[in-house]
């Protein structure tokens, strides 16, 4: 277990409600460092978001959506047959690939959704990486009658195309972002330019726990939901916590929703970033293990950064996970020292793919399999015990790019 668990520098029971501070600091990180144009926006949402939050009628109404129209609660599922080829501890998924759209996207969507009908706005306006906050946000704006405008890479909609086929049935105007890596990082930079120019009738509904404040703080309590459904249903089904739990970490918001439900209980929590291809600048987007202080699309957290302190080229085969920056709140719980922050490569994230694939006949997300590398690992090291992953989606969407890359898993040793 953690060290500073047994004697922590912070009250983690009552740490969601002092964090952040009123201006959206976690510690030395978060903030809201925008154009004078956008501070009363924002303020704006800030204001909306404080109001409604206490409001018993919006809590009712959310909640009435996640269990009709999302099919919350998501299982907990307790993989037998995986568990026992691996030996070790017992693996458990926290199965968010059955919410509706197929990712834990839908939790802020909805919620930011409902945000937007409160205020009056009449467009949503997001970035897409990987395509699943797309399809939510499109999901979200069909179901209360916005309009919506995503804007995603141009290499993210070859390798997602099935994500972008799925936005556009829904409704959704799909806007190819054409410069730089034609990546996330890019899409953020052009979501951010789109919304300047409409922020008076239309609301940014950020994918991440990432951006300006309120909306890492935001997106933290509209996904908490997972957690909270996670330690009730564990306890349910073993009568225990488990001993360790693990998300993959992008900008983090699986992850965010996942941990803080457990931040005052005796579980070690790790969080999973992407070591991709190796270690040298622009083969992975492992933010807290390469990256430094730094302020990017609006926020203050841990970035990777290139000779000239800009944000640095990034690379992972999962597209929702290569980011070049962490939400501010990762970023202080690392420095806490409560979350532990470790990296899987992409080998080890699609072998673990191909592992539940034929041992218990789920799909994942390839973002998500880097969350079960990390549980097999951690299986393999202990003799007894649980781990329970959030598993964040599920894989259709990227069934296409593992056959073209790695066929049916010839090069891994399944059996």
């Amino acid at each position: 277990m953690n060290a500073n668990f047994e004697n922590p520098n912070k009250n983690f029971e009552t740490y969601l409600k002092n964090t952040p501070t009123k201006d959206g600091r976690y510690g030395d990180y978060g903030g809201a460092y925008l154009p004078p144009e956008l501070i009363p926006a924002f303020e704006e949402i800030s204001e909306a978001y404080n109001t409604i939050c206490n409001s018993a009628q919006f809590i009712n109404e959310l909640r009435r959506i996640r269990r009709e129209f999302q099919g919350r609660p998501t299982p907990v599922y307790h993989c037998e047959r995986l568990s026992q080829k691996i030996g070790g501890a017992q693996i458990y998924l926290k199965r968010e690939d059955l919410n509706h759209t197929g990712a834990h996207k839908l939790n802020h969507c909805m919620g930011e959704g409902l945000l937007a009908k409160f205020m009056g706005k009449k467009k949503i306006i997001a970035e897409t990486g990987a395509g699943q906050h797309g399809v939510a946000l499109a999901t979200a704006a069909a179901y209360f009658g916005m309009e919506c405008d995503v804007y995603m890479g141009e290499v993210d909609i070859k390798k997602q195309a099935p994500n972008v086929t799925r936005m556009k049935m829904l409704g959704a105007r799909v806007i190819p972002v054409t410069h730089g890596l034609k990546t996330l990082k890019e899409a953020v930079d052009a979501a951010f330019e789109g919304y300047m120019k409409e922020y008076k009738d239309a609301i940014y509904c950020i994918g991440s726990v990432v951006g300006p404040h309120p909306f890492p703080m935001m997106v933290r309590d509209f996904q908490s939901v997972v957690g909270y459904e996670a330690r009730d249903q564990f306890k349910e089904m073993t009568g225990n916590l488990p001993d360790a739990i693990c998300a993959c970490v992008g900008g983090g918001s699986n992850a965010m929703g996942m941990f803080s439900a457990f931040l005052a209980d005796p579980v070690e929590i790790y969080g999973i970033e992407p070591m991709g291809r190796g270690e040298q600048t622009g083969d992975n987007a492992a933010s807290i293990t390469f990256g430094e202080k730094g302020v990017m699309h609006g926020f203050e957290s841990i970035m990777l950064k290139d000779e000239n302190g800009e944000p640095a080229p990034v690379y992972s085969c999962a597209s929702g996970l290569d980011y070049p920056s962490v939400g501010p709140e990762h970023a202080y719980l690392h420095d806490l020292g409560r979350v532990n922050y470790t990296s899987v490569t992409d080998d080890e994230a699609i072998e673990s793919y191909f592992l539940l694939c034929r041992n218990e006949g789920i799909i994942p997300a390839i973002e998500s399999s880097h969350a079960l590398a990390y549980a097999l690992k951690y299986a393999k090291e202990h003799r007894s015990g649980t781990i329970l992953v959030n598993l964040s989606g599920r894989g259709d969407k990227d069934i296409d790019y593992i056959y073209e890359h790695y066929g049916y898993g010839e090069k891994f040793n399944l059996d």
